[in-house]
């Protein structure tokens, strides 16, 4: 019986630091502004949430307005930035291309390049749209949430799971978001194997 009891317990710590992974600070730039963004400028906040986003694909088309609408309700406490890993692998992955969809959208966050893929693979980011959220505390930074925004790209007024909007209600309550992660549906992130 201690043997069952040991395992159980060893399963549990072992499952709840996989849910907690850690993240080293990371600077990239602002396609719109052309400053440096990185974790360690905004660790003030609650959390960093990340979107991994491009201009081609079609279901980050389809959240524009509801990522604006998040940004919006969540900003105080919470720091938003887009992250395209497709910067310059085609005519709308340019950063003239990006900008103008930005100002014809109105979407006012840090768009910020990752072109080596540096970001999207240490948090192992596979579709377009991703959510990334990011806590820091004393011992560095955790990712707390990872996944889709909500659970219906196509039709906002059919969304019954609003897993982004929840985890951040969440992290303001002072409780982990759960689920911690969840399926992204979307456009796959091109290079990442």
């Amino acid at each position: 019986m201690k043997n069952i009891t040991l395992i159980i317990f060893l399963s549990i710590i072992t499952g709840s630091t996989l849910l907690a992974q850690r993240i080293e600070s990371f600077q990239l730039t602002d396609i719109l502004t052309n400053q440096v963004f990185s974790l360690d400028a905004h660790s003030h906040k609650k959390a960093v949430v990340l979107i991994f986003t491009s201009n081609s694909c079609p279901f980050s088309k389809l959240y524009e307005e509801r990522i604006s609408a998040l940004h919006t309700k969540f900003s105080g406490d919470f720091e938003f930035a887009l992250i395209n890993p497709h910067i310059g692998s085609e005519e709308d992955e340019s950063e003239e291309a990006i900008r103008g969809r930005n100002r014809e959208k109105n979407i006012n966050l840090p768009y910020l390049k990752d072109p080596d893929l540096k970001v999207t693979r240490a948090v192992n980011a596979m579709k377009l749209p991703e959510v990334v959220i990011i806590t820091g505390g004393p011992t560095g930074y955790n990712i707390v949430y990872q996944g889709a925004i909500d659970n219906n790209p196509q039709v906002p007024s059919s969304v019954s799971q609003r897993y982004l909007e929840s985890a951040l209600t969440q992290i303001l309550k002072r409780s982990s978001p759960s689920p911690a992660s969840t399926r992204a549906v979307g456009c796959n992130i091109r290079g990442i194997n």
